[in-house]
C-alpha cells in the first residue's frame, strides 16, 4: 500500500469537492440537527465525511477515511450504556456502505471495511440475519476484543445461531471455531467465566475450557459448570461435570475433583484417580471422610497406601468406625448426653384437657413410645428404656420394656435397640446378642433387625453381621427370616456384596418363600444393589413378581416389589428403560404401579423437567377406584424436583393444584411427597399446608401429613412443629391410627435429640447419597398404604429410614484426627454463581467453636487464618492443617 498522502483526514481532498452534508441539510433535517450540541454535530459531519470518502477511488485516502472512522468507533465503544454516538451517526448510512462494500475488489481495504461492517451490524442487523458475524469472518485476522464487550458478546450470540444452522446443513465450523477460541480466551481474561462456558456449551466443544482456565479464575470457572449440570439433559449435565473434574485436577484442587468424582457415573475410577495423585497423607484421611459420608463402598489398594499401617487408618476412615465417636463427642459438647424418655418428647403437661389421660390399648401406645424413645436416643448408646440398668438385678431392665409389647411389637422393641446404639457395632452387638437366644420368635427377628442397624453404614473387615445373620436366613418362622433378610440390607446397603447377591436371589427363586419374606429379599437387594443397574437381580425381582398370583397380587405388600425393582436403577435415567418395557407386560394390578415407580426412581434426583411434566400428566387423569398408580407418581414428582431449590419450589406449588383437583389416592400421597421435597428442612409454607392436612376429613391424608410433619422437621426439633403435634395428640386422642402417626412424628422431630439429619444431599446440596434416598424412599412407599404396612404389622420398615440418619455436624481435627476447636461462621449459605468479584458466601452469620450444628441451607466457613481446611466444604469431619503463614499478632 503507498502511504497515504493527506495526512489530516479532515482536509478536504480535490476529487470530492463538495461536502455532502451540505446538500442534506435542507431536507427536513433541521429540527434534528437543533438537538445536537456544538460537539455532536461536528462529529457528525466529519464521519459523514468520511462515509464518502470511504467511497473514494483513490485507495489511499479510503484508508485514511477508514481508519479514522475506525478510531472513532473504537474510542466510543468503551462505555455501554447507551449506543455510542459514531454508531448511531453512521445508522443512516449501513446500508451505502454495505452496498458499496459488495463492489471493492479484494484487497487490505475490502477486509478493514468489514471488520468496520460487522461493528455497525451490532446496533443495525436485521434478528436473525448474522450480519455481525458474516463481515466478522470476511473481515482481518484482528483481536476483537478491542471493539468492547457487547461487540463480543453479540458475536457470541450469532456464532451460537450460526454453529446450529451449519451442523444441519453439514457445513465445515473450522472458522467459526477459530473465532470460538478467540472469544473464550478474551471472556475468560475478563472475568466472565459463565459466558465462556455457555458459549462452548453451544458449539459442543468445551474441552476447549481446560486449556483457557487459570489459577485466577478456575474455581468461578468450574462452580459454574457444576452449578450449571443440574439444568442440562443428560449426556451434557455429565460432561460438564467431566470437564470441572478435568479442570480441578489440572490445578490441583483435589478435594474438589473428588466431589465431582462421586456425582459421576461410575465413580470408582475417578475416585481412584483422585487418591493415586497425591502423596499427602493427610489430604487421603480427608478424601477418605468425604467417601465416608458419601457411603461408597470402598476398597484402600495398595496403589492408595503402600504402607499396610496407613492402609488401615484409612480404611477405618472409609468404612465409618469413626462416625459414633465423632457424634458422641458433638453430643458432649452440646452437653445432650442425658437420655430423653418418651414422655419428655410428648411433654402431656402442655397440653389442657382431654389429650391428657389418653384411654387407648395399651400395646400400641408402648409401641409408639418404643419407636419414639428409639428415634430420640438414636447413637447416643443409652436410653431410659431398653438400656437402663434396673436395680434388681445386674441383667439390666431391657427385658420388662421388651415384653410391655405384644407379638410383632416386640420385634421392634428388640430393634430398637440396634438404633440406639447406632454406629457403635461392638457395644451393639454385645447388646444384641443376648436376645438372639430368645424362645419368642419376634425377639429374636428383632435382635437380628437390630444387628443390621446399629451396623448400617458402618463396615466392618470382618463382617459380623453378615456372619450371624446368615444363618437365619433359610430358617422356617418368616418373621425371623424376614428379621435376618432386612438387617442384611440395611447393614449392608449400597455395598453391592456378591454372597448376598446369591443367597436373596435363591429366597426370591424359591417358590415355596412366603409373600412377605419374597418382598423383604427384593428390598433387602435393592438396598444392597442400590443405583447398580444389576441385570441379575432386576431379573429375579420380575420373575417374582410375574409368577405371583391374582390373590397375592391383591395384597398391599406386594407395592415394594416394584419399589425394589426401582432401587436398583435410582438415578440412574436411561439405563431402566429396558425393564420398564418388560414391566409393561405383567398384570394390569400392578403393570402400571411399577412402570410408574420405575420411571420415577431412576429419574429421582436428577430434577428431569420432562419426566416431571409425564408424572404431572398422569396425575391429572381422573381413574376408576381400585387404581392405585398415581400415589407412586405423585411421589416421583417430588424425588425427581427435588434436585435443586428452583425446581423444589415448583414441585410445591404444583403438589397444591393437585390437591385442590386430585382424586382421593393422589391427595393421599401429597403430604408425603411434601415431606420428601422438604425433608428435615421446615419451610413456613409446606409445614402450614401440613398443618392443614392433618385436619383432613379424609383419614389416610391426615395419617400421611401428620408423618410428613415429622419428616420436615426431622432432627430439627423445631418448636412451631412440635407444638402443632402436641395439639394433634390432643385433638385425636381417641383415634388409635392417628395418634401412633403423631408420636412416630414427634420421635422424628427430636431425631437424635435434634443432632441428625434425614436429607439425603450433603456438601452445601451438591451430593445425593444413593443409600440414604433408597432408605427414604422405601419408607415413603410404605406409607401410600400406611393401614396395611406401618399400621399393621409391618411397623418395623420405618426402621429402613436409618439408611437416610446422619449427624448434621462439623467436627474439626487436628492431624492426628483429635477433635480441634476453632471458630467458625455459620450462616445462611448464599448462592455466588456467576457472580463478579469475591461475593460472601455467608450471610447473617454467627460465630462459634467447633463442633457444630448446621441446619438445612448453612454453611459454614472458618474464622480464623491459622488453620487452613484440607477441604472447601466445611461439612462433617474436617482436617485442618497450621496455616506455615500464620503469626500470632
Amino acid at each position: 500500500m503507498a502511504p497515504p498522502e493527506h495526512p489530516n483526514p479532515a482536509a478536504p481532498s480535490e476529487n470530492s469537492q463538495p461536502p455532502a452534508p451540505a446538500a442534506a441539510k435542507g431536507k427536513g433535517k433541521k429540527k434534528e440537527e437543533d438537538d445536537l450540541s456544538e460537539e455532536d454535530l461536528a462529529l457528525k459531519e466529519q464521519l459523514e465525511l468520511y462515509v464518502v470518502r470511504a467511497q473514494d477511488t483513490d485507495p489511499g485516502v479510503q484508508k485514511l477515511a477508514l481508519q479514522s472512522m475506525r478510531q472513532e468507533i473504537r474510542s466510543a465503544t468503551s462505555s455501554m450504556t447507551s449506543v455510542p454516538k459514531p454508531l448511531k451517526f453512521l445508522r443512516p448510512h449501513y446500508g451505502t456502505l454495505k452496498s458499496y462494500f459488495e463492489t471493492m475488489p479484494e484487497s487490505e481495504l475490502k477486509k478493514y471495511m468489514a471488520d468496520i461492517l460487522s461493528v455497525l451490524a451490532l446496533t443495525m442487523s436485521v434478528e436473525g440475519e448474522r450480519e455481525s458475524l458474516k463481515y466478522r469472518l470476511l473481515g482481518s485476522e484482528g483481536d476483537i476484543g478491542s471493539w468492547g464487550h457487547e461487540y463480543v458478546r453479540n458475536l457470541a450470540g450469532e456464532i451460537a445461531q450460526e454453529f446450529q444452522k451449519r451442523q444441519d446443513d453439514d457445513l465445515p465450523i473450522d472458522a467459526l471455531m477459530e473465532l470460538v477460541q478467540q472469544i473464550v480466551s478474551f471472556h475468560m481474561k475478563h472475568n466472565a467465566e459463565p459466558e465462556a462456558v455457555d458459549l462452548l456449551m453451544e458449539v459442543e466443544d468445551l474441552d476447549l475450557l481446560v486449556e483457557h482456565v487459570d489459577t485466577t479464575n478456575y474455581r468461578r470457572a468450574c462452580l459454574y459448570l457444576s452449578s450449571s449440570s443440574r439444568y442440562l439433559p443428560a449426556p451434557d449435565d455429565m460432561l460438564a461435570l467431566d470437564i470441572a473434574y478435568t479442570i480441578y485436577m489440572k490445578f490441583g484442587d483435589l478435594a474438589s475433583a473428588l466431589r465431582i468424582a462421586l456425582q459421576l457415573d461410575k465413580p470408582m475410577q475417578y475416585v481412584k484417580q483422585v487418591f493415586t495423585t497425591t502423596d499427602d497423607f493427610l489430604l487421603k484421611k480427608q478424601f477418605s471422610y468425604i467417601i465416608a459420608r458419601h457411603g461408597l463402598a470402598f476398597e484402600i489398594d495398595d496403589e492408595i497406601a503402600a504402607d499396610d499401617n496407613d492402609k488401615e487408618i484409612l480404611q477405618e476412615i472409609v468404612n465409618n468406625t469413626k462416625l459414633s465417636e465423632g457424634y458422641l463427642t458433638l453430643a458432649r459438647d452440646i452437653e445432650v448426653m442425658e437420655p430423653k424418655s418418651p414422655e419428655d418428647i410428648y411433654k402431656v403437661h402442655l397440653i389442657d384437657g382431654r389429650g391428657a389421660s389418653s384411654s387407648l390399648d395399651s400395646a400400641r401406645q408402648n409401641l409408639a413410645a418404643t419407636f419414639v424413645n428409639a428415634f430420640v436416643n438414636a447413637g447416643f448408646g443409652q436410653d431410659k428404656l431398653m438400656t437402663a440398668p434396673s436395680d434388681s438385678s445386674s441383667s439390666g431392665s431391657s427385658g420388662n420394656w421388651l415384653f410391655k409389647n405384644k407379638e410383632h411389637g416386640k420385634a421392634s422393641a428388640a430393634a430398637s435397640l440396634g438404633m440406639i446404639l447406632l454406629w457403635d457395632t461392638d457395644s451393639g452387638l454385645a447388646q444384641l446378642d443376648k436376645y438372639l437366644h430368645s424362645n419368642d420368635t419376634h425377639v429374636v427377628a428383632g435382635a437380628l433387625l437390630g444387628i443390621g442397624i446399629v451396623t448400617c453404614g458402618v463396615k466392618n473387615d470382618c463382617d459380623p453381621a453378615l456372619a450371624i445373620l446368615m444363618e437365619y436366613i433359610g430358617k422356617d418362622d418368616s418373621n425371623i427370616r424376614i428379621g435376618a433378610i432386612l438387617g442384611l440390607g440395611i447393614a449392608y446397603a449400597g455395598s453391592q456384596k456378591e454372597e448376598l447377591k446369591m443367597h436373596l436371589s435363591a429366597v426370591l427363586g424359591d417358590s415355596q418363600s412366603p409373600l412377605e419374606v419374597l418382598v423383604f429379599s427384593a428390598i433387602a437387594l435393592g438396598l444392597v444393589f442400590v443405583g447398580s443397574c444389576n441385570e441379575e437381580i432386576a431379573q429375579s425381582i420380575i420373575f417374582a413378581l410375574m409368577e405371583r398370583s391374582e390373590a397375592e397380587l391383591a395384597e398391599p405388600i406386594i407395592r415394594l416389589l416394584p419399589v425394589a425393582l426401582g432401587l436398583l436403577y435410582l438415578g440412574k435415567q436411561e439405563s431402566v428403560e429396558a425393564t420398564a418395557e418388560v414391566s409393561k407386560t405383567f398384570d394390569e394390578k400392578i403393570g402400571k404401579y411399577c412402570d410408574v415407580t420405575l420411571m420415577s426412581l431412576a429419574y429421582a434426583g436428577t430434577g428431569n423437567v420432562l419426566k416431571v411434566q409425564k408424572l404431572l400428566g398422569i396425575c391429572s387423569q381422573h381413574l376408576e377406584k381400585g387404581e392405585t398408580h398415581q400415589g407412586p407418581a405423585v411421589l416421583g414428582i417430588a424425588l425427581i424436583a427435588m434436585a435443586e431449590e428452583l425446581g423444589a419450589e415448583m414441585a410445591v406449588r404444583s403438589l397444591e393444584r393437585l390437591l385442590q383437583y386430585g382424586e382421593q389416592n393422589i391427595r393421599r400421597a401429597v403430604p408425603l411427597a411434601l415431606g420428601i421435597l422438604c425433608i428435615s428442612n421446615p419451610k413456613v409454607n409446606v409445614m402450614d399446608t401440613l398443618s392443614r392436612l392433618s385436619h383432613d376429613a379424609d383419614a389416610d391424608v391426615s395419617m400421611a401429613a401428620i408423618i410428613s410433619l415429622g419428616l420436615i422437621g426431622a432432627g430439627t426439633n423445631n418448636a412451631r412443629i412440635a407444638g402443632m403435634l402436641r395439639n394433634l395428640s390432643s385433638y385425636y386422642y381417641k383415634e388409635a391410627a392417628h395418634l401412633f402417626c403423631v408420636r412416630i412424628a414427634q420421635g422424628l422431630v427430636h431425631l437424635g435429640k435434634g443432632l441428625l439429619t434425614l436429607s439425603p444431599y450433603h456438601s452445601d446440596r451438591f451430593l445425593l447419597s444413593p443409600m440414604a434416598l433408597g432408605g427414604l424412599v422405601t419408607v415413603l412407599h410404605a406409607c401410600l398404604d400406611m393401614k396395611s404396612t406401618i399400621l399393621g404389622k409391618y411397623h418395623y420398615i420405618l426402621y429402613i429410614i436409618v439408611l437416610a440418619m446422619q449427624p448434621r455436624m462439623l467436627l474439626t481435627v487436628d492431624e492426628d484426627l483429635k477433635p480441634l476447636p476453632v471458630p467458625v461462621r455459620v450462616g445462611q449459605a448464599v448462592d455466588v454463581v456467576g457472580q463478579a468479584g469475591r461475593p460472601k458466601t455467608i450471610t447473617g452469620f454467627q460465630t462459634h467453636s467447633t463442633p457444630v450444628l448446621l441446619a438445612a441451607g448453612e454453611r459454614a466457613e472458618l474464622a480464623t487464618e491459622k488453620y487452613i481446611p484440607l477441604t472447601p466444604v466445611l461439612e462433617g469431619f474436617v482436617i485442618l492443617k497450621k496455616n506455615p503463614e500464620y503469626h500470632e499478632e
